[in-house]
């Protein structure tokens, strides 16, 4: 069973029901119970990463989400959930992230060339830099969707994708259990069905 985690900031409909798509029961869910039963867990996640973060720890979830991971369960963040998977974000100030990745989340202005816009929206190639099962039905040059204003920057260890968009922006993490997509998996069609399947499917350890 997989564990959306559900804390008020993810895209949970398109989300679940791509999962059931690829024949995987699912539980969305802000129990601590529930998550510790699930064989895996997908941190969703959109907007700003200051009121992310607070959510998540109001709750607890953060220690939840660390708990887990600690006992070695599979855990994926998409779009602003993977960036909540770094040391810290510099989106309108300083913020703590999880600190289950290496890496600082910056904004792309200053980094992508002026003549293109932001927020990046859109479809853009994967460029593989690390194989790893996350991309075992991925091949090189694969489009997914991404909708997203800052990346994550300094996480060379973890980094297993990138994607040009006037710039090498990260695409796609993963260190031992963690992992992460900076697109949305969820609206990249066949591409993103693979990739989840992949992570609910393939050995991770």
């Amino acid at each position: 069973m997989i564990a959306v985690i559900d804390y008020g900031v993810g895209n949970l409909f398109s989300l679940t029901q791509s999962l059931h798509a690829i024949g995987q029961e699912v539980c969305v869910t802000a129990d601590a119970d529930e998550i510790a039963k699930a064989d895996r867990i997908i941190l969703p996640g959109v907007g700003a990463f200051a009121d992310a973060i607070a959510k998540l720890k109001e709750t607890k979830l953060d220690e939840v989400v660390r708990n887990e991971v600690a006992k070695g369960k599979p855990l994926m963040g998409i779009c602003l959930g993977m960036q909540l998977l770094f040391e810290k974000s510099l989106e309108f100030g300083e913020y703590e992230g999880l600190g289950l990745l290496k890496g600082t989340v910056r904004s792309m202005e200053g980094v992508i060339p002026r003549d293109l816009k932001i927020p990046h929206i859109g479809w853009n190639a994967l460029l593989v830099k690390q194989q790893h099962p996350l991309l075992s039905s991925v091949s090189e040059g694969d489009c997914v969707y991404f909708v997203h204003t800052y990346y994550a920057t300094d996480c060379e260890d973890s980094l297993i994708a990138n994607t040009e968009y006037g710039a090498q922006l990260t695409a796609m993490v993963a260190k031992k259990n963690v992992m992460g997509c900076q697109f949305h998996p969820e609206k990249s069609g066949k591409v993103g069905l693979s990739i989840l399947r992949s992570f609910c499917e393939e050995d991770m350890s």
